[in-house]
């Protein structure tokens, strides 16, 4: 499924979203036509109570977004090392439409982990290299305000719809997750995954980079910048245990014996609609609010060179509010050696 049709969520269609007799109304980046989904992902199966004491299955951890938690690592399940993808090989998932949709239902009422990761290098020096989390500005204390939901692929968008290659068919008409599932399940295909990808819609990146090169260009700084914008923990995945037999594999072509379901998107708003537009409401703050709390504590990290991917974190907020840390710092030494690039590394 492609993300860019899902970049721009208006308030109207996520509104709409939390009734099941209302129209279809979210708008996509690249047609004016509603693009299709099933439900709120915190709908009445899966939805997170406020209560720290956990009478509704989870601990309410203070500080952090109220989820739940230990839905980012559920039994028979593995993350990669790039943390970016839960998968299965369980039985029970291939088997029982209803297991896999309580799954992909439960999977979809946590959000994904978006990141801003910070470098800069002059040659093979890193002079410094840091991350932040952006997560929880996708997630309001008030439950009631949240505007996630789960989205099916639409008509005519290209996907992988349970075939080895891309393409706009089959289309399940109505039910859409649920009719996905049971074709998956009913698939008979002997190598077969069903994915749910967690997408992030309407942050206004490109802001938040202009910014931070604004900054460092203030520090005099003359190496090269790398800005981006990593997602984690942004799919979840079903595979199929069972492995053909090598006399399969040599009457029919491995590529076209695979069949893929990457149908479903849970999609978490930083804001109704893309930045500038009239009427638009932010889940927690604006791109403009989260950067004047976090100047300060970014120009600091760079003052001290943090290095390996460390995180800026509260407590560098903290101290950037109660100490003064990284106010008027107008240029930094960037003299000397630091940490070298490996041979491999971009």
């Amino acid at each position: 499924m492609n993300p860019a049709s899902s970049s721009l969520v208006t308030e109207k269609a996520l509104l709409a979203s939390r009734s099941n007799d209302d129209d279809l109304t979210a708008d996509s980046a690249s047609t004016s036509e509603p693009p299709p989904y099933s439900s709120p992902s915190n709908s009445s199966e899966t939805s997170i109570s406020h209560d720290s004491q956990g009478t509704h299955g989870f601990h309410y951890y203070t500080g952090l977004p109220r989820l739940d938690y230990k839905l980012y690592s559920p039994p028979v399940f593995t993350l990669s090392p790039d943390c970016t993808t839960l998968s299965s090989k369980a039985e029970y998932l291939t088997a029982s439409a209803s297991a896999l949709i309580g799954l992909i239902r439960s999977q979809a009422s946590i959000p994904p982990k978006p990141l801003i990761h910070i470098r800069g290098n002059r040659g093979r020096t890193i002079d410094f290299d840091f991350k932040m989390n952006l997560m929880g500005l996708l997630v309001a204390d008030d439950m009631g305000k949240r505007l996630d939901y789960i989205r099916c692929v639409a008509p005519g968008e290209v996907a992988f719809r349970g075939g080895a290659k891309a393409d706009v068919l089959p289309e399940v008409g109505d039910g859409e997750l649920d009719e996905w599932c049971r074709r998956f399940i009913e698939d008979p295909a002997p190598v077969k995954s069903f994915a749910l990808e967690r997408v992030v819609a309407n942050l206004d990146t490109l802001y938040i980079e202009g910014q931070i090169r604004s900054l460092i260009a203030s520090t005099q700084y003359k190496g090269q910048i790398n800005i981006s914008f990593p997602v984690t923990h942004c799919k979840v995945k079903v595979k199929s245990a069972e492995k053909p037999s090598k006399l399969y594999m040599g009457m029919k072509n491995l590529f076209t014996s695979k069949h893929k379901y990457e149908v479903v998107q849970s999609v978490w708003p930083f804001a109704t609609a893309r930045n500038g537009e009239e009427g638009r409401r932010c889940m927690v703050q604006s791109e403009e609010v989260w950067w004047r709390e976090w100047r300060d504590s970014i120009k600091y990290a760079m003052a001290q060179k943090r290095q390996n991917g460390a995180y800026v974190t509260n407590e560098d907020k903290l101290e950037a509010l109660m100490e003064g840390k990284g106010k008027g710092v107008t240029s930094i030494d960037w003299g000397g050696t630091g940490p070298e690039l490996e041979e491999h590394a971009d």
